[in-house]
């Protein structure tokens, strides 16, 4: 049988709330009868990340779907790559190093993406295709899940969706930014979610 996990972050830098977090409070007013559902709310920092994630990621789950905010985005982006890269605040400015020393320089999803989208898309929800998803705690979400399903020898998929700002973001900004209401963004994973089980009901 399936179970999902699915993940949101918390606020950062200017930002009250995470559109992350809001389409996923709005997926669990009506959430569907299947598959069984865990959701989580993740901190903005690489090290307790990694922790929940250690923590986290066990053999109950079927599939991992982590979600970001994109802002400057208007459509639900999936992500087809996490690599092996983290960005931080160092003293000469943005610095890069591995995520995992020694690791693979990179993941890519297991899961079906073009055929996802092009659902998403069919239903009047935009959505696109996006090659990696940066390099900073998105894609770390993307990357360690993928490390640690094979190292763990987990049967399970991780993926990762960015999405939009939420209409409220927007209104609070002082010039014109893209958004989409949340509403929108949970029918688009509650479809999503009804499709990568879809097998188990056949």
């Amino acid at each position: 049988m399936s179970r999902i996990l699915v993940t949101a972050f918390e606020p950062y830098d200017n930002w009250h709330r995470n559109s992350s977090w809001l389409a996923l409070v709005e997926l669990t007013k009506d959430l569907p009868t299947y598959p069984p559902i865990t959701t989580r709310l993740y901190p903005v920092d690489y090290q307790l990340l990694i922790d929940r994630l250690e923590s986290d990621l066990t053999d109950e789950f079927s599939h991992v779907v982590h979600l970001g905010q994109a802002p400057g985005s208007s459509s639900l982006a999936l992500e087809k790559l996490g690599v092996n890269v983290a960005s931080r605040i160092g003293a000469q400015g943005i610095e890069y190093g591995p995520l995992v020393p020694n690791g693979p320089d990179a993941y890519q999803t297991q899961v079906d993406l073009a055929r996802l989208a092009d659902l998403l898309r069919q239903a009047g929800i935009p959505c696109t295709l996006s090659h990696h998803a940066g390099t900073y705690l998105c894609n770390a979400a993307l990357y360690y899940s993928n490390h640690l399903i094979r190292q763990r020898q987990l049967n399970c998929h991780a993926m990762f969706v960015h999405l939009p700002l939420d209409v409220s973001q927007a209104a609070e900004s002082k010039t014109p930014i893209p958004s989409l209401p949340s509403s929108v963004c949970a029918k688009g994973l509650r479809l999503l979610l009804d499709e990568l089980t879809r097998s188990d009901r056949v």
